[in-house]
């Protein structure tokens, strides 16, 4: 079922929707002593959808959070899915993520999008341009980004573009490992992204499709990156869903109640089930080269499915081996 490539589980979840930092840090450990290949969290600082009763709680700072987790937690990697370029400047953002592998000692990794829900923005005071302005700005961050961690050290970086200059950067602190972070990149695949795509990500990562729909996506990722004269292999194919995984039915409707949604449902179209069932829907997934899997877990409290997971599925499917 996995192929030669190995298969890789990770965790993701979304604090913006009401989780304290203590209840991620609790997450990121179970994550972490379990065996899951990494622990990413979204980058958003308002709640989706409608309200509950963790509504009050608010969310934190997606990078402020992963560099403390880099010294709360040892093995597992760290990530957001995805970080929004209307967020932070791309000096910024890149010394951010440099240093959080420094404190992870090369556990860093950065998901990286042109942002998209304006109402965060407003609600915090950050500039929203329209979607084609918003995607060149990200076109140039993703460039800077890689320039300052690729930059040789004692060179200085320098980048003119129409929304961003750097003169004579040092470009430091420098990211530990040994190429630099990776990059992960997602979305529908469009021409631009995809080129991009092929320019500077490790990983594309198709969230919440069929296997249908990811694998058009895909195959259009893998042309534009044998296109920029890089082996389709080289590029890591991902995809995320949100998990809801129980021995029973009755634990399974009870995760899906949690977490607001519909227990059919979440057996229909995500990684809702029995641990059966969800190595059942990776294997579909593994058939078109899919060999990274997020499972979004949205009960920061509910630490026994991280344990089911681990034993029930992660064994089975070869994962994080």
């Amino acid at each position: 079922m996995t192929g030669s490539s190995p298969i890789k589980i990770r965790v993701s979840c979304e604090p913006q929707q009401g989780a304290t930092y203590d209840q991620i840090v609790r997450m990121a450990q179970a994550v972490d002593d379990s065996g899951f290949d990494a622990f990413f969290r979204s980058d958003h600082y308002l709640r989706i959808g409608k309200p509950s009763d963790q509504a009050l709680i608010g969310t934190s700072d997606a990078w402020l959070t992963l560099g403390a987790l880099a010294r709360e937690t040892k093995r597992v990697r760290l990530g957001t899915m995805l970080t929004p370029a209307t967020f932070r400047h791309p000096g910024q953002l890149a010394l951010m993520v440099a240093q959080v592998d420094q404190m992870s000692g090369g556990r860093a990794e950065l998901g990286f999008g042109a942002g998209w829900y304006e109402a965060e923005h407003a609600a915090y005071g950050m500039p929203y341009p329209e979607l084609p302005e918003r995607f060149d700005r990200f076109a140039e961050q993703i460039e800077i980004i890689d320039g300052f961690w690729t930059t040789p050290l004692g060179e200085n970086y320098n980048f003119s573009g129409e929304y961003y200059q750097i003169v004579d950067s040092p470009a430091l602190p420098k990211p530990v490992q040994a190429t630099r972070p990776a990059i992960i990149m997602g979305g529908q695949g469009k021409r631009r992204s995809a080129a991009l795509a092929a320019r500077f990500a490790s990983e594309y990562n198709v969230a919440f499709k069929t296997v249908e729909d990811s694998q058009a996506v895909f195959s259009g990722i893998r042309a534009a990156v044998e296109a920029a004269g890089r082996a389709p292999e080289s590029m890591t194919y991902s995809v995320e869903q949100t998990g809801c995984v129980g021995r029973t039915d009755a634990d399974i409707q009870r995760r899906a109640d949690a977490q607001l949604a519909r227990a059919e449902s979440l057996r229909k179209n995500a990684f809702g089930g029995t641990p059966a069932e969800i190595v059942d829907k990776i294997g579909r997934y593994t058939e078109i080269g899919v060999t990274t899997f997020y499972l979004q877990l949205m009960d920061f409290d509910d630490l026994d499915q991280i344990e089911l997971i681990a034993s029930d599925i992660l064994p089975q499917v070869g994962a994080n081996a």
